[in-house]
């Protein structure tokens, strides 16, 4: 997810998100009006409320989010589409269970939009921001009930462990020296703020190494927020499920913001859209192997010039699209 509709009522929150590549992500799910489709990531509602203006005569959306202030944006925002949005609080990992629960065998197409908000990242007493001209409560969830929050990774957690999680999900190269220097500051005093977090992976980290423009401690955030939201493990399973109950010619819109994601999403099409894979000199196949998935674009679409001025957290991301077969 990336940045700033600003939805302000007496009832709902200020919940800034615009939608990435709306077009484009929209678009690509080839909405017919009675179906029905899953935004697994509603956020402020812009990408669900585009969807539901497609639909009509019996269409529906399924619009999730863990994040309560993104619930009470999206009932405020897709309020005037009455039935033909069902609004659910929950992980979008849930979702057969949320299928299930709302009578539903099949869909036609989903749309994920991974990643942390622009909301969450500017609303400082989240905790998201590594950013040291403001301090806030080091939380980082996405849904403010989980019990895990990044002030138990950062204080509880192994070196070993700190490290496999700065390296693998922030691909930080530095990570075994941002991970010892953690645990040597927490046990002179627990690490309680992002300030003070921000500051030791600043030290850490050797001044020469940094890029222009880039902030040391942006990957080792991103990791942090990675284990506590459980974000790369939600993915393959739902995407696949999802893929499993989807009508010949549903469609799946997947917008991913690093490589880690990427390369799940990617992985997930290839593998399902692979024809049969028997050597060349078989007469016949045995393998059994047939495609599931075609494959839309086989290079993601990314934002263009126009969206980048307006929206510059959109340089990162990557859209996959893909049809049931």
């Amino acid at each position: 997810m990336a940045a700033g509709d600003a939805l302000t009522s007496e009832t709902a929150p200020v919940f800034s998100h615009l939608p990435v590549m709306l077009h484009s992500a929209v678009g690509g799910l080839a909405i017919k009006p009675g179906g029905v489709y899953v935004d697994c990531t509603a956020g402020g509602g812009g990408h669900s409320e585009a969807i539901a203006e497609h639909l009509s005569g019996g269409g529906l959306l399924i619009a999730i989010d863990r994040d309560a202030d993104a619930i009470e944006a999206c009932q405020k925002r897709l309020s005037r589409f009455g039935d033909t949005v069902k609004i659910v609080h929950d992980n979008y990992v849930n979702l057969p269970a949320i299928l299930d629960d709302l009578g539903i065998k099949e869909i036609d197409g989903i749309l994920m939009d991974l990643g942390v908000s622009s909301h969450q990242l500017d609303t400082i007493e989240r905790g998201f921001s590594y950013s040291t001209d403001k301090d806030a409560p080091l939380d980082m969830r996405m849904d403010r009930s989980s019990p895990l929050d990044a002030s138990i990774v950062v204080n509880s957690y192994s070196e070993d462990e700190l490290c496999r999680i700065i390296r693998d999900y922030g691909e930080e190269r530095y990570a075994a020296r941002i991970a010892k220097r953690i645990v040597e500051e927490r046990e002179r005093e627990p690490i309680l703020t992002t300030r003070r977090l921000s500051e030791i992976i600043k030290s850490a980290v050797p001044a020469a190494s940094v890029q222009h423009g880039s902030h040391p401690a942006k990957r080792t955030f991103q990791a942090i927020r990675i284990e506590v939201n459980g974000e790369l493990d939600a993915i393959e399973p739902t995407l696949r499920f999802a893929i499993s109950v989807m009508r010949s010619g549903g469609r799946a819109s997947v917008i991913t913001f690093h490589s880690l994601e990427d390369r799940i999403v990617k992985t997930l099409f290839t593998e399902l859209s692979v024809r049969c894979t028997c050597p060349p000199d078989f007469p016949v196949c045995v393998c059994g192997k047939r495609p599931s998935l075609k494959i839309i674009n086989k290079k993601p679409i990314t934002a263009d010039e126009e969206e980048l001025k307006m929206n510059p957290r959109s340089r990162s991301a990557k859209l996959r699209i893909s049809e049931k077969i």
